[in-house]
């Protein structure tokens, strides 16, 4: 090698330190994008340490799913000004993914929470806890409706949510108010709900009331959810509680964590006040 090229790197030196194969280096060459600062006679090609922060700004912006051709583009014509327009572009970009990123953490996080939590619980048990007030995001009413308009709520809901940012990895769930239960009716649901960040201020809050809640555990398909609603309302009686407000059912095990519906396990929490 002649001393004019000690200070360049070989195809292969250069692919190396880009952690590449070195036929995306002949394709960067052969669509102009990223083309070897020196060629000799014999067909060799030698590039210089400068050129890996092109390399590093092309696989930045590829990453961004800027295409090749933008990308050549942009390199064959820049300027200080354009360059800096660009790059302020794809940092906003990336502060979006991450703020994406952050959100799909959350949802997962919350996922594995309630399964691990799932896992420790003892589904036969019913218990009374004392809970602190607790922040929904609820739907428009659902009561007495029909299964069409039901529907239609359920898809409002879950857009709402989804605009907003406020699904945070909690399960959709149901308030089934005290005169259902008391009339039999458990799939008459008042509103549909899910938890959320307390920071929420906007429409469709609610705030579920502090207080004492008969806590159980449904397991299998809902159509015999009114079986779990016995026992729990027999519990009530026995405990001297009186039912009031509001039941939340929600899903703690489901499609995500087991296979068939008679797998399923909802949580039940059954506002109650002593009687």
């Amino acid at each position: 090698m002649s001393d004019n090229l000690r200070k360049y790197f070989t195809t292969g030196e250069f692919a190396k330190i880009c952690r590449v194969k070195k036929q995306t280096l002949f394709h960067y060459d052969e669509i102009g994008l990223l083309t070897p600062e020196i060629k000799t006679a014999k067909g060799y090609r030698y590039y210089s340490y400068q050129q890996y922060e092109v390399f590093a700004v092309i696989e930045l912006l590829k990453e961004l799913k800027m295409p090749l051709k933008e990308i050549r583009a942009f390199l064959q014509n820049k300027t200080p000004i354009e360059s800096i327009e660009l790059l302020e572009q794809q940092s906003q970009l990336i502060e979006q993914k991450i703020h994406n990123l952050a959100h799909l953490r959350k949802i997962l996080d919350t996922k594995i929470a309630i399964t691990k939590n799932a896992l420790q619980t003892d589904f036969e048990n019913i218990t009374v806890v004392h809970s602190e007030e607790e922040n929904l995001l609820i739907s428009e009413s659902t009561l007495d409706t029909s299964d069409k308009v039901f529907l239609k709520t359920v898809s409002n809901f879950i857009n709402y949510s989804d605009n907003y940012e406020l699904y945070t990895g909690h399960p959709i769930g149901g308030m089934l108010h005290r005169d259902k239960m008391m009339e039999r009716d458990f799939e008459n649901y008042s509103f549909l709900y899910t938890k959320m960040k307390n920071s929420w201020q906007g429409e469709n809050l609610w705030k579920k009331p502090k207080g004492l809640y008969i806590v159980g555990y449904h397991i299998g398909d809902e159509m015999n959810i009114f079986e779990t609603y016995d026992r729990m309302i027999a519990y009530s009686k026995e405990q001297h509680l009186q039912l009031n407000g509001y039941s939340y059912e929600e899903y703690i095990l489901d499609a995500v964590s087991v296979n068939d519906l008679e797998n399923y396990v909802t949580k039940i929490m059954i506002e109650v006040v002593k009687g």
